[in-house]
């Protein structure tokens, strides 16, 4: 079983490439979605991504029980995961214990037989966020994003559509 983590920057192309790599295995893909289309903005978001990726994949909608989801999905294709940060995100506003659940998915990873390739943002390249909430975010995410690559076979960060191999 490979796990692959991309990061990057908004517009990086990291959703695109991972896309690409999760296509690479056989079977039929499964496109787990953490984000939820609460405005018109991430409505159109998602169906942008939607047409970029075609009818070929298996979707599921996935806001806060990522673990149970890869559980399920276990055994087929190659599942994607777009994107972690918004699944931390979600953790945080539903007032989740975000470190416990980051780290049983990390601990669930080694167990589970199909690929995952996620998809995570590179929060922590920016200037210090001027407000108490967006740095406890900017914190969280670099943590989760160092847990997550420990476990993970590959790592891959993507700047203007390019990948570049970390681990």
């Amino acid at each position: 079983m490979t796990i692959i983590l991309i990061t990057g920057g908004a517009r990086s192309g990291k959703s695109k490439r991972a896309e690409t790599r999760t296509r690479a295995f056989p079977g039929q893909p499964v496109y787990i979605a953490t984000a939820e289309a609460l405005d018109d903005e991430m409505q159109e978001r998602i169906a942008k991504h939607r047409a970029r990726r075609g009818t070929d994949w298996i979707e599921r909608e996935v806001p806060l029980d990522l673990v149970p989801a890869l559980v399920a999905t276990d055994g087929g294709g190659a599942r994607l995961v777009d994107c972690l940060t918004l699944w931390l995100s979600n953790l945080m506003h539903a007032a989740r214990d975000w470190e416990r659940d980051v780290r049983e998915l990390a601990g669930t990873l080694p167990r589970l037989n199909s690929p995952v390739v996620f998809v995570t943002n590179e929060v922590g390249l920016g200037i210090v966020p001027d407000n108490a909430l967006a740095r406890s975010f900017r914190d969280a995410a670099g943590i989760m994003n160092q847990i997550i690559a420990d476990v993970a076979d590959e790592v891959e960060f993507v700047v203007a559509g390019l990948p570049m191999k970390l681990k």
